[in-house]
């Protein structure tokens, strides 16, 4: 066969998929240009109970029966005016959950944060995003170096006076495998579907249980146990505290948008598969990602935003800070712009520790 003839089938073969693939873009914008959340917020008093009852049915595992945490400490160290343990903890699947605790010294009762750590593509570390592990990690030296000016958020807090817990999220650290990678999320988002479970509902699930174990610690006050997250972790923040009233406050940061601005072509969510550790299937048809945040109202929220970050583009982000606007007419929502594009450098990481400790004052 001819070159000529062999590139001439191959065009006529194309033909008719590539045919497929305008009718397949026809049909995700036309259900996109009609897609209204049925849930979506409203300003009277009857919204709130239906759409925390839908978020919660949606996000959440079913039949978690509050069951205790088989706590065991594996490791502890002393670091000068606060002390760092390593622990496992039961999840919500009932495997062991590892995690990283910071307690001050003294007695207390101490105000508290779960730190929720980010996606990134990066499986081998987790919890350690967050937490100075107690062993030194290259791995997380190099992830804060790149994200958080070389400072570690959770010890940044703890020494400010906040008890801190992070967990692995399930995939993440050792609650992953070697040489997990990016491919590999596809497989893994299907086989918890298959067995009746969704990805994103085991993290938020996990971490709702973690926030719980966090509150019941001696030492810890429970009504001031704060969340905070950046990029993944932002998102795992907000949507905790959306279906958990008990989170007092929440700082999220570089994880807020439409739902409607992460679905336009080329956008990062419609590429690759990172994706699926935060949909959760059925959501989008009752609420949007600023309805489920302002499930949070009229608790204080903090969200950092970046017009320079390449993830979230940033008249979305405005918009859902908008939309988030109405859900606190007297105050307590904040938001803060940022330049740098998408990091939480040690700038936003004291404003937040600063606006977590007025919260937590006027809270008591």
């Amino acid at each position: 066969m001819t070159p000529t003839r062999r590139h001439l089938l191959a065009a006529l073969a194309a033909a008719p998929l590539l045919a497929r693939a305008d009718a397949l873009d026809d049909t995700l914008a036309a259900l996109q240009r009609h897609w209204r959340p049925r849930l979506a917020w409203r300003p009277d008093a009857g919204w709130r109970g239906p759409a925390l009852a839908a978020a919660r049915r949606l996000m959440l595992l079913p039949g978690d029966d509050g069951s205790g945490f088989a706590t065991e400490v594996r490791a502890e160290q002393a670091r000068g005016g606060y002390t760092a343990r390593s622990l496992t903890l039961r999840g919500a699947l009932g495997d062991r959950v590892p995690a990283l605790h910071l307690q001050p010294d003294g007695p207390g009762p101490h105000p508290a944060v779960l730190l929720l750590h980010d996606h990134g593509a990066r499986f081998d570390i987790g919890k350690e995003k967050m937490v100075r592990p107690l062993a030194a990690s290259a791995s997380a030296d190099a992830w804060v170096q790149r994200y958080f000016d070389g400072r570690f958020v959770g010890d940044l807090l703890v020494q400010a006076g906040f008890a801190v817990l992070a967990i692995d999220a399930l995939g993440w650290g050792e609650r992953g495998r070697p040489g997990l990678a990016r491919d590999d999320q596809q497989a893994l988002t299907n086989h918890l579907l298959q067995l009746g479970h969704s990805w994103a509902g085991v993290i938020a699930s996990d971490d709702l249980r973690a926030h719980r174990w966090l509150r019941e610690q001696p030492g810890v006050d429970a009504k001031r146990v704060a969340v905070l997250g950046f990029s993944m972790g932002a998102l795992r923040a907000w949507q905790l505290a959306a279906v958990c009233d008990e989170v007092s406050a929440c700082v999220a940061a570089h994880w807020m948008c439409t739902r409607d601005g992460l679905l336009r072509p080329g956008e990062h969510t419609l590429v690759g598969q990172s994706a699926f550790s935060m949909a959760h299937p059925g959501l989008a048809a009752e609420l949007d990602h600023p309805d489920v945040a302002a499930l949070i109202a009229p608790r204080p929220l903090l969200l950092f935003g970046s017009p320079d970050d390449k993830l979230f583009p940033w008249d979305a982000v405005q918009a859902s800070w908008r939309q988030l606007a109405r859900a606190w007419p007297a105050g307590g929502l904040s938001t803060t712009t940022t330049a740098g594009g998408h990091r939480f450098d040690v700038a936003q990481q004291r404003e937040a520790g600063e606006w977590l400790a007025l919260t937590m004052r006027r809270s008591r």
